[in-house]
């Protein structure tokens, strides 16, 4: 019985929702509108759009992506030629009727990932969602023909009936309101989109998504790349998602609470995960990946219709790589590779490389100043008794690289760091048939460089992930039983970046709030309620957003939003170029690093 709900209640099994609960008095009409809070993608009335891929995704699982030809669009071949700033914004719309599980899918245009997504899960009565992405920075992509791969496994059966149809389609903009988005191109362009993206991602053709399936804690992926030598700033973007034994690994007790109570089939391994990032076998960077809740996780009344932070567009990462240019600007192939500590099967990883090319060059030289990134253990400390008891895990991880790089815009040394710290406490009571989960993770990193009389460009971002779950199980009776979930799920960031003559700052709150019942038989939800409450505030030099929307099992309580900024959102850029202007040409890290 123990290890009966302590499976249960550590969430493992996938649940679909049966509609014999969610009756309201009057049968839902039309399709439920899904969606996540996020602020809406700048756009303008001057705009082309191409539909690129029209697809119904039924029995698609373990088959080849849905693939297409992109080729550039007249009216962006026209722009293109004047150099006129243009924004790209990805849509993906979908419709579903029936029953279906949570998807994981992906879009990748010349094997560059663009978007990593997850279906809504439908109803009889149908549901609709649309995505909408910035995918500005690919945007030297869209110059020339590609191949558009979207791969989206489903199973459809007798139960699982739902087929989910969609469309791909890429929106281009051309406004004068949008030159600030390329005022920053004179040499050398940090700010404006790569001349150059790469992917590192598996390659076509394939039984599978163009990620990298990590399956274990041995398990390194990695692509060997041979970039051009007249590159002179490098960045990696990496994609993440977890599944199956680890969908949920912020839940996970150690191996050592297994073992001791004698359970199976029981993930473990604990409640920390890092993504590494390496480059010829050494780690780079490190990721410590924000929690995203799918449309199906631990309670799936509870994201219809505000789907969970991150589920409709997942989080990507970047690791500046340029201080490492000067080992890679040999014409030669490279490895560039993946990891996941303590992971359990399964996560899907790949990047995309970034990168920015000198034309007045054919080739740049550099070196590697300095290169710091220690090994280090999370601490565990337990106190238990039979099944009952808590456990706090706690990490922290420190990197740091300097670099210089030489083209015909002189010689730019190029700073990286990551500060990461990690908590996490774990309680088990009741007899094992409750848990709660509170855990923060902490990011701090940037990107400074600097030639021998000035900065050039300056980044540095603050994010805080804080989450909170619990789960309590009760009237357990051979397949069914009856659960209580709360959950806080917050992501925060703050950002400033910019040139010594330009500079944006932004402050990102977003948090999410949701608390429900449910009674699930096999992995049927049978009956219960899910309410969820979001309040999302942005502000940043370049505007504001605010949006205050609440719901209960597929209805709107209040939503409130507005666009104008009620404060300034504004910062001192004297005191923050004064502050990194002053770091060293060689040694080990800037001053605002040190406090």
């Amino acid at each position: 019985l123990l290890l009966l709900l302590l499976h249960l209640h550590l969430h493992k099994l996938k649940l679909s929702t049966s509609e014999l609960h969610l009756r309201s008095p009057k049968a839902a009409p039309s399709p439920t509108t899904f969606f996540e809070v996020t602020r809406p993608v700048p756009s303008s009335n001057s705009s082309c759009s191409l539909l690129l891929l029209q697809h119904d995704f039924a029995s698609t699982y373990s088959k080849p992506p849905a693939t297409a030809s992109y080729a550039p669009p007249r009216c962006l071949r026209r722009h293109l030629r004047r150099r006129s700033p243009v924004r790209a914004v990805l849509e993906w719309s979908a419709a579903c009727r029936g029953r279906q599980f949570d998807r994981i899918f992906g879009v990748w245009l010349g094997g560059v990932e663009l978007l990593r997504s997850c279906t809504a899960e439908p109803r009889p009565a149908g549901i609709l969602w649309t995505v909408r992405k910035d995918v500005t920075k690919y945007s030297s992509l869209f110059a020339s023909p590609q191949t558009l791969a979207v791969y989206l496994g489903n199973l459809v059966d007798s139960t699982y009936t739902g087929i989910y149809h969609v469309n791909v389609s890429l929106h281009f903009y051309f406004d004068s309101a949008l030159a600030g988005a390329s005022s920053h191109r004179r040499p050398p362009a940090f700010t404006s989109p790569a001349d150059l993206v790469l992917p590192i991602s598996r390659n076509l053709p394939l039984d599978d998504g163009l990620w990298f399936p990590i399956q274990n804690s041995t398990d390194v992926q990695s692509k060997h790349l041979a970039i051009p030598r007249n590159a002179y700033r490098a960045v990696v973007e990496v994609y993440i998602s977890f599944h199956q034994d680890d969908e949920f690994w912020y839940t996970n007790p150690p191996d050592s609470y297994i073992s001791a109570n004698n359970f199976t089939g029981v993930p473990g391994n604990g409640a920390f995960r890092e993504v590494t990032v390496r480059l010829d076998g050494e780690v780079v960077g490190a990721v410590w990946p924000f929690t995203v809740i799918y449309t199906g996780g631990i309670n799936p009344l509870l994201w219809r219709p505000i789907t969970g932070i991150g589920s409709f567009d997942l989080p990507s990462y970047d690791i500046e790589i340029t201080p490492f240019l000067g080992k890679i600007l040999d014409g030669q192939p490279h490895e560039f590779g993946f990891g996941v500590t303590d992971a359990l099967d399964v996560w899907y990883v790949d990047a995309n490389l970034h990168l920015w090319l000198d034309s007045q060059s054919s080739y740049s030289v550099g070196n590697l100043i300095k290169h710091e990134a220690p090994d280090f253990t999370p601490t565990v400390v337990s106190q238990f008794k039979g099944p009952d008891g808590k456990f706090m895990t706690s990490a922290n991880r420190r990197i740091s690289s300097t670099g210089w790089v030489k083209s015909s815009y002189g010689k730019i040394t190029t700073h990286f760091f990551q500060r990461l710290n990690y908590e996490n406490l774990m309680v088990f009571a009741a007899n094992g048939s409750s848990q709660a989960v509170n855990q923060t993770i902490d990011s701090n990193y940037g990107t400074f460089t600097k030639n021998p009389s000035s900065v050039l460009y300056s980044e540095e971002v603050f994010q805080t992930f804080p989450l909170y779950v619990y789960t309590g199980n009760t009237d357990q009776t051979n397949d069914t039983y009856s659960t209580v979930v709360n959950v806080s799920l917050e992501f925060d960031e703050k950002r400033i970046s910019g040139e010594r003559f330009g500079f944006s700052f932004s402050n990102l709150r977003n948090l999410q709030t949701a608390e429900g019942n449910m009674t699930v038989k096999g992995n049927l939800v049978t009956s219960g309620i899910g309410s969820t409450q979001q309040v999302y505030r942005y502000e940043s030099t370049d505007g504001c957003y605010f949006r205050n929307v609440s719901s209960s099992n597929y209805t709107i309580l209040f939503d409130e939003s507005e666009k104008s900024c009620t404060e300034s959102a504004s910062v001192s850029s004297g005191n923050f170029f004064t502050e990194w202007s002053t770091f060293p040409a060689r040694g080990t890290y800037y001053a605002s690093e040190e406090n």
